[in-house]
């Protein structure tokens, strides 16, 4: 905690007559002619670009570090909304400031931050609400897909579009970017194995048992599902008083739901072949209302016959109304909720080497890559556009619009370079010349985890191909285009680490084994750019409960941000 000694308050005056200087030197030098009373001066305000400082003190999130420490420069550039109420220590030491390690990507500065996106972002829309609110508070535009771009796409600009709440891309554009210029492009997934609940969530009650229908997404419902503490989480429509229909997001804090184990004794293995739609029914509450007497009767739905809410357990809809601030049940609409593993990400190990956690497929590849896209440089002479996708629906095989086989990233990219073109950024006329030429000169990163080794089954990884905790990136390759990784692309990200300080590693499965897939092969067939596979290992992958190293996510950031900001300089290297 900061000492307020004579010494610091009058060091404290001085930062704060320092920084109301640099704002009234910023302030004459761009004033402007008087305006015309009809004028709204906040269209024409001119804000002070946001410091490196300041950038890392919000990517970090260093408002809810606990250990809090900025070097004097750092505090100096950090507005004062940010720490005034913050306990925190002064330091004359670069390598001990929090501010310093964020913007130096020291990997270590972003293990709490991500287990807190993981703890707090159960559901997809809990996760791209996130990355959305975080592109927002360091100056990201959202570009509606329903409005018109032209006009308001510029070099210089940093955008985010959404596609139904469950996949986003975030870009930015080089402030020298001509049309036809490439794109450096990282594209990867934030859905994960969970269970969702059926359309009728309502279950008869069994020997007093309230239960939930749910189904499984992708390979969820598994045998590490079994006596876990489960929560439920997502989206309800809402149609509020006036008639608009709207959508909110709600979880709940404490586990409401269990899939018991049947215990050994009966003789029926836990681990096999158990049915899911019969004996992985989750367990909700209790109702004894059929033993309980003659003036004891079931809950009744809470909504009329044909009503959404009718189908669904009446305590839940209860719940779930509560959380929203919702009186009028009927005002429901539908919802897509799901269950979620709620024991919290934690750092393990001797010395605290491990991250456990739920979904860390592929949170970890995403929240790296879109972290590395907010702390990307924008230099004067940067002429590419950089780019971030994440998408919904890999894990079930990509097929939805929100899916990377749909059109969202080609149609970002394409009404990108249009709105560019329309804006006279180098004289180009809009068309499949100018969309073919930048597809040409641009490059895919498609980044999902990869298998980490496992001690107690090295028999089978392939020998030196079995990626380690803690030591950086994997570009994966397969000899059948699961992986959309050849020669070329292992060359230029070998060249980006490189370049970025990062250390790579290779994975490559058994011939023995099957491999998994990723959003690269399609992504980089329907583009026909350069591509690469490349992403952080794992163990228990698809587990309900999966590890990575604790300096993983911040590895992560270092290898993503390091491309986005080199593949221009590597690209220009290539005859």
């Amino acid at each position: 905690m900061t000492k307020h000694t004579p010494d610091f308050l009058r060091q404290r005056s001085s930062n704060m007559s320092l920084r109301a200087t640099a704002a009234a030197n910023a302030t004459n030098a761009s004033s402007t002619p008087r305006l015309s009373s009809f004028a709204n001066p906040s269209e024409f305000e001119i804000k002070p670009a946001m410091s490196a400082a300041e950038k890392a003190f919000i990517l970090g999130e260093l408002a809810r570090n606990a250990s809090l420490t900025l070097c004097d420069s750092c505090y100096r550039e950090i507005p004062d909304h940010h720490t005034d109420s913050l306990p925190f220590q002064l330091t004359d030491v670069r390598s001990a400031c929090s501010a310093c390690n964020v913007m130096t990507t020291k990997p270590e500065a972003f293990t709490e931050p991500f287990c807190r996106f993981l703890q707090e972002n159960p559901t997809i829309f809990h996760a791209v609400d996130y990355f959305t609110s975080k592109a927002t508070s360091v100056g990201f535009e959202e570009l509606p897909a329903r409005d018109d771009w032209a006009g308001k796409v510029r070099p210089g600009g940093k955008y985010f579009v959404t596609r139904n709440g469950s996949s986003v891309i975030a870009f930015t554009v080089g402030k020298a970017y001509k049309p036809g210029n490439g794109v450096a492009m990282v594209a990867g997934h934030i859905d994960a194995l969970t269970a969702k609940l059926k359309p009728v969530s309502s279950k008869p009650t069994k020997a007093g048992y309230v239960q939930l229908g749910v189904a499984p997404y992708a390979g969820a419902l598994n045998e590490t599902w079994w006596d876990r503490d489960l929560s439920i989480g997502g989206r309800v429509i809402v149609r509020d008083e006036s008639g608009k229909t709207v959508t909110k997001l709600v979880k709940l804090d404490w586990p409401i739901a269990r899939i018991p184990t049947l215990a050994p004794h009966f003789g029926v293995g836990m681990l096999g072949q158990n049915n899911k739609e019969t004996e992985a029914v989750p367990i909700i509450g209790l109702d004894n209302s059929d033993i309980s007497g003659s003036n004891s009767r079931p809950v009744q739905p809470l909504g009329p016959a044909g009503s959404f809410v009718a189908t669904q357990p009446p305590r839940l809809v209860q719940l779930i109304s509560k959380q929203l601030g919702i009186k009028d049940h009927s005002q429901i609409v539908n919802w897509e909720l799901e269950l979620f593993d709620l024991q919290p990400a934690t750092v393990g190990g001797m010395d605290k080497e491990f991250i456990f956690a739920g979904r860390i497929d592929d949170k970890l590849c995403s929240w790296g890559a879109f972290e590395g896209l907010l702390a990307s440089e924008a230099n004067d002479d940067d002429g590419t556009i950089k780019l971030v996708a994440l998408f919904d629906d890999e894990e079930i095989g990509s097929l939805l619009r929100q899916g990377a086989k749909g059109n969202f990233l080609p149609l970002i990219i394409e009404r990108t370079v249009e709105a560019l073109c329309d804006s006279g950024s180098g004289n180009k006329t809009f068309g499949p010349g100018v969309v073919g030429q930048t597809y040409a000169r641009s490059f895919l990163v498609s980044a999902d985890v990869t298998h980490a080794a496992n001690p107690n089954f090295l028999a089978r990884y392939l020998e030196g191909h079995a990626p380690r905790l803690n030591v950086g990136i994997s570009i994966c390759g397969d000899s059948n285009g699961h992986m959309t990784t050849d020669a070329v692309s292992t060359a230029i990200l070998t060249r980006v680490c490189e370049l970025a300080g990062c250390t790579p590693q290779v994975f490559q499965i058994r011939n023995d084994s099957r491999s998994g897939g990723t959003v690269g092969p399609m992504l980089s067939s329907a583009l026909g750019v350069k591509a690469a596979d490349a992403g952080m290992a794992q163990l228990s992958m698809h587990s309900v409960r999966a590890t990575c190293g604790a300096l993983d996510p911040g590895l992560g950031v270092k290898f993503f941000k390091g491309f986005l900001d080199r593949w221009e300089k590597v690209d220009a290297e290539w005859q």
